[in-house]
């Protein structure tokens, strides 16, 4: 935790933030959209981030590597060995930036001992930043200004459940039905987790395929603000501690004393 000073908090921060105009001045234009092997959509915004992230983070701290979605495929054999990294999505959500719904991130995270210990997450359409170190809590920053984040606690009926908007599938649904009066939120990307961080949702139930880029400064930032983000064994979360970088389903939560383990 201590290579995590002020000043390299706010540099990652300002890195996101040139990394969301190169991904806003692609969005004001006629973009192409490509397909990647998985069938996941590729626009150049998420090229031009990556590259403004990956340069970014290299001068300020070249001794450690990146882990990056749209980076180049790196070996289990070679990550094995790392103890701090970071890990990144240059835009996540690129669907919903297809759809052109404003829905869509960047995440920047800081792993060490495979836990997320610092995350930045900036919606480029609203300028709004979520930051936050592990131990030191969560801020949202619109401007210049922070306002630390608490989740709901306790999470009183009707809960509000964060729903996929463009991933809703029958467990999802079968959770929802097992909650009379909820509230299914839709929506996009890593948005998800900041609104359970501010206290704006409750729950965010995901059965499905997602990669260790989409949580992680979600994670941080939730779990700062007071939630968590769960196996379904009721184990936290943890990152690079096997070859493939797929994540199993979870649960995030910002009132640990739901009684989750009765929806899945």
């Amino acid at each position: 935790m201590s290579r995590i000073t002020a000043d390299l908090h706010e540099a990652v921060i300002a890195i996101a933030r040139d990394a969301s105009a190169a991904i806003m001045s692609v969005y004001a234009e006629d973009f192409e959209v490509e397909h990647k092997a998985d069938h996941s959509p590729l626009t150049r915004a998420d090229l031009a981030a990556h590259r403004i992230i990956a340069d970014g983070l290299h001068r300020l701290t070249p001794e450690l590597p990146l882990l990056s979605e749209e980076g180049a495929s790196i070996p289990w054999s070679t990550r094995q060995d790392w103890h701090a990294y970071w890990l990144v999505d240059p835009l996540d959500g690129t669907r919903e930036f297809v759809k052109r719904n404003g829905e869509f991130t960047v995440n920047i995270a800081l792993i060490e001992a495979n836990q997320p210990v610092f995350g930045v997450i900036m919606a480029p359409v609203t300028g709004t930043i979520w930051h936050a170190q592990l131990g030191r809590g969560a801020l949202r920053r619109d401007g210049e200004t922070d306002r630390e984040l608490r989740t709901r606690q306790p999470a009183a009926a009707p809960l509000r459940v964060a729903a996929s908007r463009s991933h809703r599938d029958p467990r999802t649904q079968a959770v929802l039905d097992q909650l009379p009066g909820a509230e299914a939120v839709p929506l996009g990307s890593s948005l998800k987790f900041c609104h359970i961080a501010e206290g704006l949702l409750d729950v965010y139930p995901r059965f499905g395929p997602t990669c260790e880029w989409d949580t992680a400064a979600g994670q941080c930032i939730l779990e700062a603000a007071g939630g968590a983000l769960l196996a379904p064994d009721g184990r936290a979360f943890r990152y690079n501690r096997r070859d493939s970088l797929l994540n199993g389903d979870f649960m995030a939560l910002g009132d640990v004393s739901l009684p989750w383990r009765a929806w899945v």
